[in-house]
């Protein structure tokens, strides 16, 4: 030891060790007090929100929770619900004539009584269009507490390394403290003193206390934004706040069920598998979590869930867990329009390294996949560079919107078939496999537990759903949004019928009567000049006024000329058009630019690309220019917004032309997505669940062709 250094010096050493200590265990418990925090705000929004239910409740309903007390004294007196009775102070209450201070008590305490049993109940929405001071500081409180989450993961670890020595530091310093003892201390306890003191020297100039001064440094800086800003944040930052928060205070968010739908026997083993999510970066939902296990505990599953669930994070979190067990290597196939995001996706939520087998360095990526292990992420039309040797395993492979393998006889479903023969944990993803019938849930079911496809197999109609859900329980398992995101804001639908000018009402006749059946469905927007188009100038009002609301615009159609039309016609509000034709990694980036843009700003997108794949809350509203035959299509495409992480009320317009074959498409759309909705949104599945195909739109315009003629008939020769 080459530094000597005096008493003094040695006891200022020593009271800065004590701090280091206390400051670490303090920086190490603040997590624990912005959580405490967080419970405390959620208690108050829920009471917030009784007292709004107590306001509607009658004030008779305190008789029937302790009958003899005088209620009709109270109406006299204006106190005429449960709420009001609440507000009430003792001694407003005793004014009321007949009410002695012994009944005001027992109002005021029954009142209390049904307050506490409404907030038991009680879950919370965070809702950026109906904001008040409750969820504002409830979001104050979950962005303190996200901040400080990670300072006090990293000071309780970096404690735990230094506590033994802080400990043993300041014990070897403490004679330093008496002036007189240090006199006459040995030698050889001044020796130890001294090299305690440079030990601790050493600490503060080395990577663990730049660490700690690092901590302190952002445990110090100021962490309450203001209203506006901590609103923002939760606009881009949604899905992590509402995980964080049905971690801290289950329950509040959405009531959980019991079983989540499973068999009793299939939901207790599920509920006994463990996750060990080291590795993984974000915070999952409750039924995030029971996800995870339901795909770990069955091995080879087709998992469902309603678009917006978030069952990407679901299948990285399967990833995580599988890897901390020892896996090494895993697939996932996907649609190249959503690649990139797959690999965004994996690193961002998760340590696991992603590797696109796509594109020019498809050959190099395959290789360093094959050699370290990790993600790969590829298209079903790049699965034939796939030359497994026969004892190769994958960890698991995942094929998204797993639909598109249903035909048997297609290559690209041969060739994951054989991918399928590396692994014994497999699992496909699709929010549509049971938009057709069963036997189509069945040929997917197939690739996975045949021994279970084979006992629903050729049933058509099913008389007993519920028997049927409880056969395939044990590979498939879907859960809807409204059943499990309560805290979604709304979804609100408007028809947006338009009446059609001179010229549009023109092309449309002659489109019916020559049986021009593509010209007829894209009805007003074949004018030759938009500003001759109802319907364009109906989605320009749409989209002037999401400007004035501070919102962003998706617009969907199955047309590429109508996009192309609306793109040139919107010019520079138009951030651009996603069709099958654009590649996956521009489609990623006119997204992230749609993100980036200022309120007014519009994606266009084809329905059958942009209506998959994407997440694109930062619009909220959705426009859609013509009825698709499919019920589902129309939902896939809502979903791109209506998902996890929304944070306003999400408006979807659907363009119609009245007295055209808009208004039969519609009727029997509606007749469709009763069906959907009463089967496969119930993990049912059903033919009725068909949209209209080719055969039955030219019926109708066969009986649009007899109308318009009749009405021609009809009209007077002059």
């Amino acid at each position: 030891m080459s530094v000597s250094y005096t008493r003094k010096e040695i006891q200022a050493f020593r009271r800065q060790c004590l701090h280091v200590q206390q400051e670490l265990a303090s920086l190490a418990a603040q997590a624990g007090s912005a959580r405490q925090q967080v419970v405390r705000q959620v208690r108050i929004l829920q009471q917030a929100l009784a007292r709004e239910t107590l306001d509607a409740i009658p004030v008779e309903e305190l008789n029937r929770q302790k009958s003899g007390l005088r209620i009709r004294n109270l109406e006299e007196a204006g106190y005429d619900t449960v709420g009001a009775v609440r507000k009430a102070s003792m001694k407003q209450l005793e004014a009321v004539p007949g009410i002695s201070a012994e009944g005001a008590g027992s109002l005021k305490e029954t009142a209390a009584r049904i307050e506490d049993e409404i907030c038991r109940q009680t879950r919370i929405r965070i809702n950026a269009d109906q904001k008040t001071p409750e969820q504002t500081q409830l979001l104050q409180a979950l962005y303190v507490c996200r901040r400080m989450q990670s300072v006090s993961r990293q000071a309780g670890s970096l404690h735990t390394q230094l506590r033994a020595s802080l400990q043993q530091w300041a014990a070897a310093m403490e004679p330093a403290e008496n002036s007189l003892g240090w006199l006459f201390l040995s030698s050889d306890r001044k020796q130890a003193a001294q090299q305690a003191a440079a030990d601790f020297v050493r600490f503060l100039q080395g990577p663990q206390g730049r660490t700690f001064t690092e901590l302190q440094k952002q445990a110090g800086q100021s962490v309450r934004l203001s209203d506006a800003e901590v609103w923002q944040d939760y606009s881009q930052h949604a899905a992590e706040v509402l995980s964080l928060l049905a971690a801290l205070v289950p329950g509040c968010l959405a009531e959980e069920e019991e079983n989540h739908g499973l068999p009793e026997e299939l939901a207790g083993q599920v509920q006994a598998q463990e996750l060990q999510t080291e590795g993984l970066k974000c915070t999952l939902r409750p039924y995030q979590k029971w996800g995870v296990k339901y795909i770990l505990k069955q091995e080879k599953v087709l998992l469902g869930d309603e678009m917006g669930l978030g069952k990407t994070v679901e299948a990285i979190a399967a990833m995580v867990c599988l890897h901390n067990a020892g896996r090494t290597h895993f697939l996932v196939v996907c649609p190249a329009s959503v690649l990139t995001n797959w690999c965004r996706e994996t690193e961002k939520m998760s340590t696991l390294t992603a590797m696109p087998l796509h594109g020019d360095a498809r050959e190099e990526n395959l290789a360093r996949w094959l050699q370290q292990g990790g993600v790969a992420v590829t298209t079903y039309e790049s699965t034939g560079m796939f030359q497994l040797e026969e004892g190769f395993k994958i960890g698991m492979l995942v094929v998204d919107e797993a639909h598109y393998i249903k035909n048997a006889k297609a290559q690209r479903t041969q060739r994951v078939q054989e991918l399928c023969t590396h692994t014994d944990r497999i699992l496909f993803m699709t929010g549509t496999a049971l938009e057709n019938n069963v036997e189509e849930m069945v040929s997917l079911i197939r690739y996975l537990r045949p021994e279970i496809a084979g006992t629903v197999r050729g049933v058509k109609y099913l008389a007993a759903a519920p028997e049927f859900r409880k056969r395939i329980a044990g590979v498939y398992y879907r859960r809807r949004r409204e059943d499990v995101l309560s805290e979604l804001p709304d979804l609100i639908e408007t028809p947006l019928w338009v009446s059609l000018g001179k010229e549009e009402k023109k092309i449309y006749i002659t489109s019916v009567l020559k049986q021009k059946y593509t010209e007829t469905r894209r009805v007003s927007w074949n004018v030759g000049n938009l500003d001759e188009s109802a319907k364009a100038q109906a989605l320009l009002k749409i989209i002037e006024d999401a400007e004035e609301d501070k919102r962003k615009i998706l617009v969907f159609s199955f047309f590429l000329d109508t996009l192309a039309k609306i793109a040139a016609y919107l010019g520079s509000r138009c951030v651009g058009v996603i069709n099958g034709s654009v590649p996956p990694q521009k489609r990623q980036e006119l997204v992230d630019q749609f993100q980036n843009a200022p309120a007014g700003a519009v994606l266009a997108a084809q329905i059958t690309a942009g209506g998959t794949g994407l997440n694109i809350q930062s619009a909220s509203v959705v426009v859609i220019c013509e009825p698709q035959f499919k019920p589902s299509s129309e939902n896939q495409a809502i979903s791109r917004a209506y998902r996890m992480g929304q944070t306003r009320n999400v408006e979807v317009f659907h363009l119609l032309a009245e007295h055209t074959v808009d208004e039969r498409l519609m009727q029997v759309l509606e007749e469709k997505q009763k069906a959907f909705d009463a089967f496969a949104d119930r993990s049912e599945a059903a033919e009725q669940g068909k949209g209209i195909d080719s055969q039955s739109f030219k019926q109708i315009v066969r009986e649009e062709k007899k109308r318009i003629e009749s009405e021609q008939a009809d009209v007077p020769v002059s």
